[in-house]
């Protein structure tokens, strides 16, 4: 398989030093699987890696940004910007499912646009480009897609419970509750993913995805909030 790592590089405005690390970053381990000879681990650790380092830099620009925040306004807002679908948008935005090191199996149409997939990635480039460039270059890095969707979910009030203010609205102005209505469960036993559709008198407002129900349906859930959104504007 084929990775165009200086098409990657340029998109996000990162030149490697260690392009291992970058490569590392991109091998889903499921790739493993059927090439169990590849030179290179799976992104796991890195993952977790990336993962702290997201906490960090994002609590710290948060804290910086908003002085007029409490702790809990901080952390809804920093678990707005750090869940799964939030860096699968970002994964997205930089085309990173198209590099990933992936088996045939997981390589079915969507594969590579599963939020588990890009979001888990992502972390990982994190990682690989702090290992790689050091805290500053991740940061520049970070903040430059973090910014403009903090932005967004301060205006729009969206780092609140958004399941109960879907619930608010609908009761509100439709007399009605919403349904959440499961549309596919895909991916192995011990990595499953859920996309969930929520509904407003019988119309589809919004969908989510995410590795549990529950998650997936406070994905929909922000969806349709954003679609009231769209609608009233």
């Amino acid at each position: 398989m084929s990775i165009n790592l200086n098409g990657l590089q340029e998109t996000i405005g990162i030149q490697f030093n260690n392009d291992t690390l970058l490569r590392q970053a991109l091998v889903h381990d499921s790739f493993l699987h059927e090439n169990p000879d590849f030179e290179l681990p799976s992104n796991e650790r890195l993952e977790f890696l990336g993962d702290a380092l997201l906490d960090f830099i994002v609590g710290e620009y948060l804290y910086e940004q908003h002085p007029e925040m409490n702790e809990g306004k901080l952390t809804r807002l920093r678990a707005a910007l750090i869940n799964a679908s939030t860096l699968a948008r970002f994964a997205r935005s930089i085309d990173l499912g198209q590099h990933i090191y992936l088996s045939h199996g997981e390589d079915d149409p969507g594969g590579r646009g599963r939020v588990g997939l890009l979001s888990d990635a992502f972390e990982a480039l994190v990682a690989a480009i702090y290992l790689d460039a050091g805290l500053e270059a991740t940061r520049d890095f970070l903040i430059a897609l973090v910014e403009p969707e903090a932005g967004r979910i301060v205006e729009s009030g969206l780092e609140g419970d958004p399941k109960g203010r879907l619930q608010e609205w609908t009761q509100r102005e439709q007399g009605a509750m919403p349904e959440y209505r499961a549309v596919k469960e895909q991916g192995p036993v011990h990595a499953k993913e859920f996309t969930v559709e929520v509904l407003v008198s019988g119309e589809v407002y919004g969908r989510g995805q995410g590795r549990s129900k529950q998650v997936a349906e406070e994905e929909a859930a922000k969806e349709a909030l954003e679609e009231i959104e769209r609608r009233q504007a």
